[in-house]
């Protein structure tokens, strides 16, 4: 036989013919493409160049998002966009006239349409949401982002003590993002008044130098200066500035589980009252969902620290740690763990850790709750 009849492709693909080529041109041709589909099921309201149409097309005055913006088009991880497209606007708190396609689209034609609403944005240049892992308690995340966050540790060794720092993150450009981090801390007096006061300030700025969202990889590199805004006979501020250098990367793992490492080096401008240290942290966890509007994210950090003198002693301690989101949009989150000394207990006793955190680009604290 010559060639195949077009009710004899497959049959040709499994069997070798020497057209195989051809067969597996033709299959291909006769599956639904991400642009075929957004053509048939999206176009009409958000318009074949993924800019939207006008009121006037699509009958209400709702304005719908532009998917040629970079910044719009790559924050949200596939499985948001997913979710969207499967259940509609309401299952994200989003607007109802975005309708439910999970009656009409398979789970590949979803993932092939939301593949394509990513090709709108031109540039490669933006990590895209599905590397923004999980945030942990202690390890600096590589993903650039737009979060505020409100923190909290509390002691009660060898003194008790109560840390609180509001932390402002902004996104500039593809990769970029700077960081202000404002503390408020009260430590309790051995003559049992309590001190408190504003904390050491730091900024810092942190650029994606790698990312890969097929190997699920990212690797940032950041730079912070913590100045001596505290005072440091109450004991809320070091009295002298600190540089601080890191790496943060991240990896996704099977299973939508992932892990996260920090290292970096601190440099103190006082080198008589203080050493060079070096530190290390990573971050293992993993993210189940609770149907399609609530995460929880178990994860366990392991930190350590090591001042680079002669005779010291790496510091390592573990922080066991839950995080959930409580918003149905998952724009606010909180998470609470514990970060226990694995040595020097002598020295260090164990500390609660938690946030409250809010992704302000993805709305406001009012708004994605029902």
């Amino acid at each position: 036989m010559q060639g195949c009849f077009p009710i004899a492709i497959v049959w040709c693909a499994l069997m070798g013919s020497p057209r195989d080529a051809l067969a597996t041109q033709a299959i291909a041709s006769a599956r639904p493409d991400g642009a075929r589909i957004y053509q048939d099921n999206c176009a009409a309201c958000h318009g074949s160049d993924g800019r939207g149409n006008a009121q006037a097309v699509v009958g209400f005055d709702v304005a719908l998002p532009d998917f040629t913006d970079c910044l719009f088009a790559t924050v949200e991880a596939a499985e948001g966009w997913e979710a969207v497209v499967r259940e509609g606007g309401p299952v994200r708190a989003l607007d109802r006239h975005m309708p439910a396609f999970g009656g009409a689209l398979s789970e590949d034609e979803i993932r092939l349409v939301v593949s394509h609403v990513r090709t709108f944005c031109t540039s490669r240049g933006w990590p895209q949401g599905d590397l923004n892992l999980p945030r942990a308690l202690v390890t600096e995340k590589a993903y650039p982002e737009n979060e505020a966050l409100f923190t909290m540790s509390m002691g009660r060794e060898p003194t008790r003590n109560v840390g609180n720092t509001f932390i402002y993150e902004r996104r500039f450009g593809a990769r970029n993002q700077y960081e202000v981090s404002v503390p408020f801390d009260a430590q309790r007096s051995e003559a049992g008044a309590w001190l408190h006061g504003l904390g050491d300030i730091a900024v810092a700025v942190k650029r994606a130098f790698y990312h890969d969202v097929e190997r699920g990889s990212i690797v940032s590199l950041g730079e912070e200066v913590s100045l001596p805004t505290g005072k440091q006979s109450e004991s809320l501020g070091k009295g002298f500035t600190v540089f601080e250098s890191f790496v943060a990367a991240g990896q996704r793992m099977p299973r939508e589980s992932f892990l996260q490492f920090q290292g970096g080096l601190e440099i103190p401008t006082d080198p008589a009252r203080a050493s060079k240290e070096a530190f290390w942290r990573v971050a293992i966890g993993k993210t189940i969902m609770q149907e399609s509007t609530r995460r929880w994210t178990p994860t366990v950090e392991i930190v350590g620290a090591r001042e680079l003198e002669s005779g010291a002693r790496s510091g390592w301690d573990i922080v066991p740690q839950m995080q959930v989101t409580i918003s149905k949009r998952q724009h606010i989150m909180i998470s609470g763990g514990v970060q226990v000394p694995l040595n020097g207990r002598d020295e260090r006793a164990s500390q609660f850790l938690t946030y409250f955190l809010w992704d302000w680009y993805e709305g406001g604290l009012l708004d994605g709750w029902r």
